[in-house]
């Protein structure tokens, strides 16, 4: 078993159950999945830097992406509806457990100048999205090998109902949040 999933059952859950006076441990928050999504947005003129990113995604998540297709035509930004335009991918499970694991121990403390991610990024429903600037901060990819340096979208999806629940289970599960 992953050493955070093991964390979140053994003291996070106790700790939420009490703060927030849960009846049922099924009411204590929980993390569902994480989905990292990378736009290229120049892969319109150049379809090879969307192979790029996929396949630096599906090294740092371990999983194959998904490419993402534009829903409507934007003249300004020359991209037609259906063309690709990106690529996700939907972590669960074990492996979701392993990402925030290396997300938070090996990859975020690599960042130049890092005092924290913001506690203000949360949507209303409990969910948490972090930007990173470059993919060079996961140790999977090889400065070398990289075709253009592009950041990512990070959501942590939750189960909690509000911020403040969310804030705290992933402030327990080692998130480094700006104080």
């Amino acid at each position: 078993m992953n050493r955070l999933k093991e964390k979140y059952l053994k003291e996070i859950v106790p700790s939420l159950q009490k703060k927030y006076n849960y009846k049922s441990v099924m009411e204590v928050p929980k993390l569902e999945k994480i989905v990292i999504n990378i736009g290229v947005g120049d892969a319109t003129g150049n379809s090879k830097l969307l192979d790029a990113a996929c396949s630096e995604l599906e090294l740092i998540s371990g999983q194959k992406p998904v490419i993402t297709k534009a829903k409507k035509s934007i003249a300004g930004f020359k991209v037609r509806e259906g063309q690709a335009i990106g690529c996700k991918v939907t972590l669960r499970g074990e492996n979701m457990y392993n990402f925030l694991d290396k997300l938070i121990s090996i990859s975020l403390p690599r960042v130049r100048d890092f005092r924290g991610v913001s506690p203000k990024a949360f949507d209303g429903r409990g969910n948490y999205t972090l930007g990173i600037k470059e993919q060079l901060i996961f140790g999977e990819i090889e400065y070398d090998n990289v075709v253009k340096v592009r950041g990512m979208d990070i959501v942590l999806v939750t189960t909690a109902k509000s911020n403040e629940e969310a804030y705290d289970l992933l402030d327990e599960l080692g998130i480094p949040f700006r104080k």
